[in-house]
């Protein structure tokens, strides 16, 4: 495994461990999940690039646009969790209550 390799991983697995250990507010969440979508594409570009392929290289503009479109959603139930009760902690969501 080469350093660059191992770096990528290491810092997909750190957000994945942010993730699933520290869920106590919605911002802290969105921002592990942009720090996973992050080394992903990184990752993707440099794997693009190291091949010198020309069929994937749509595949990291994708993945960014894809990610811009999860942020924009977070930010905007972020907002709207913010407005309806006051506080973003993931503890004070209840999926039964409406």
């Amino acid at each position: 495994m080469t350093p660059m390799h191992f770096s990528f991983t290491s810092a997909f697995i750190l957000g994945l461990m942010g993730l699933t250990f520290h869920r106590t507010h919605l911002l802290s969440a969105l921002l592990c999940l942009e720090g996973m979508m992050l080394s992903l594409f990184i990752a993707l570009s440099l794997w693009t690039l190291q091949f010198e392929t020309t069929n994937y290289s749509a595949a990291p503009m994708l993945l960014l646009a894809f990610s811009a479109c999860e942020a924009s959603t977070g930010l905007a139930l972020l907002v709207a969790t913010a407005r309806t009760h006051g506080t973003d902690r993931l503890q004070n969501l209840n999926l039964l209550q409406c």
